[in-house]
């Protein structure tokens, strides 16, 4: 059977992500599918040519497994769906990132211009192949770049026309887009892009191939949006910022060499050079370690709670919430630091959060709100800051409800990236302009008060010694091998 057979469906239908190597290139994986519409006039066939217009950057393919309804399909059970499917063919989902922007998700301009879903050349008969056992793949001028299987999606094709067939019902004819696996990226003018779908017994699709063209031409600024992109838009299309030709992103966390001078450094030296510097609302207030003698040191991952409202709750508490989001993606270095607005009569973080959050390797957690689970949670090897305890569960006092953003935290003003050090005096907040020299400041004034504390087990009376007066100042340069250093000038020193 040939594609070309197909005639023009009532409705083609697109699964977003839907294979787990796909889920894991781009950093989140669905709970359940979701969905789109590509209209009719996107169809083409193999050998037709794919344009990008004049004027865009990001034309992106996706190989995909496509499938053709052949008997209507409402209410069906997942046992039953394969049933009401007539065949199985290889399909491209084009798609222009460069108006990704101005679809806002829709993906009506993006992915549904002309000849931007190609589907075939052959059709394999659905009651000939096993829906697990499918492969699909993708070549860029003669090299894969694609190979997935259907054994390796989250929802299988089953679940799909299931879920699909309780929202609507799917007639002969239409085709179902089912996701594509990892390697998806950008094609341009003068590439070939070819896809194939096969299974056992040798049965295929034959290559589905795709030439792109560039067409003239732009878009009329007076009728809508224009194109545009970014380097987000220009990693996501190309599949890595790598192939993008875009630098590395900076690495979460302290930098080597500034965490082993925090390292050396007590919170309450961090909290008396910020003082120095005009910085009086740099602590986190009223927090105590689950782990005392542990340093906590690593960069800000924010995460707001707002009081609890039975109806946010309702939208916002359940399923993959804020909360678990940030648990579920925190980078190794990252701190989880939680504003609870003080109020310690819930928990905000339990065992549970506790262990994904030491398996993704974050650096520690800071909650001005309480712990459940508070024994478990010592044990685990995460420096974890508190209010205390608390048998609770979310939803007595908070609703989980948005992350990465400026928050409030123990009274002081938290942004995502910010430096966090905690130990048994604390937690202290650096601005990353000036954590390095922070840092430094706070080791060179240890060294002194170390000296200082010798002097005075020595017998030594605190009176001018403590903050030193010249004399005192020039026997430590001269002891420290700087003789004649000009002593730096300390304000507001003393016990």
């Amino acid at each position: 059977m040939s594609a070309q057979e197909l005639g023009t469906p009532g409705k083609i239908i697109a699964v977003h992500i839907s294979y787990e190597s796909r889920a894991a290139e781009r950093g989140r994986r669905p709970a359940t599918p979701s969905y789109f519409f590509k209209p009719t006039s996107s169809l083409g066939l193999s050998g037709d040519a794919v344009q990008r217009p004049g004027g865009t950057e990001l034309l992106a393919f996706e190989g995909e497994i496509a499938l053709i309804i052949g008997t209507e399909a409402r209410q069906v059970s997942a046992e039953d769906a394969w049933s009401h499917v007539r065949a199985v063919t290889a399909a491209n989902d084009w798609g222009l990132y460069d108006l990704r922007a101005a679809d806002k998700g829709s993906n009506v301009r993006n992915k549904g211009r002309d000849g931007y879903t190609t589907v075939g050349p052959d059709l394999i008969d659905a009651a000939a192949v096993d829906p697990h056992r499918l492969r699909v793949r993708t070549w860029k001028n003669g090299h894969l770049v694609q190979d997935g299987t259907t054994g390796s999606m989250i929802f299988p094709l089953t679940q799909l026309i299931a879920d699909l067939s309780q929202h609507l019902t799917l007639q002969p004819g239409d085709i179902i887009l089912t996701g594509t696996p990892a390697g998806a990226s950008v094609a341009e003018p003068g590439d070939t892009i070819e896809v194939e779908v096969d299974a056992a017994g040798g049965l295929t699709s034959g290559r589905l191939l795709s030439p792109v063209t560039e067409s003239p031409g732009g878009f009329d600024p007076a009728l809508g949006s224009l194109p545009s992109v970014d380097d987000t838009q220009r990693e996501e299309a190309w599949g890595s910022r790598e192939a993008a030709g875009l630098p590395p992103k900076p690495v979460p966390g302290v930098n080597p060499a500034l965490h082993a001078r925090l390292e050396q450094v007590p919170v309450a030296a961090l909290s008396q050079e910020m003082r120095r510097r005009g910085y009086n609302n740099v602590t986190i207030d009223g927090v105590r370690p689950t782990r005392p003698g542990h340093k906590l040191i690593g960069t800000a991952r924010t995460l707001r709670f707002v009081p609890h409202r039975e109806d946010l709750f309702a939208s916002h508490g359940g399923g993959f919430n804020a909360q678990k989001q940030v648990f579920d993606s925190v980078h190794p270095g990252e701190v989880i630091v939680i504003e609870a607005r003080g109020e310690r009569g819930s928990g905000t973080l339990g065992d549970i959060l506790a262990l994904r959050a030491l398996h993704r390797g974050a650096a520690g957690v800071v909650t001005d709100g309480g712990v459940r689970d508070y024994a478990t949670v010592a044990e685990i090897a995460l420096p974890v800051f508190s209010q205390g305890p608390h048998p609770a569960v979310l939803g007595r006092r908070h609703v989980p409800w948005d992350a990465d953003l400026t928050i409030a935290c123990g009274g002081a003003t938290v942004q995502p990236g910010d430096v966090i050090v905690g130990d048994e005096d604390g937690v202290i907040v650096l601005p990353p302009a000036i954590a390095e020299e922070v840092a430094e400041a706070a080791l060179v004034k240890e060294a002194e008060d170390a000296w200082v504390a010798e002097q005075v087990k020595a017998g030594h009376p605190v009176d001018g010694l403590f903050p030193m007066n010249s004399t005192w100042r020039a026997r430590y340069e001269t002891e420290q091998g700087r003789p004649g250093a000009e002593a730096p000038v300390r304000e507001g020193e003393g016990p």
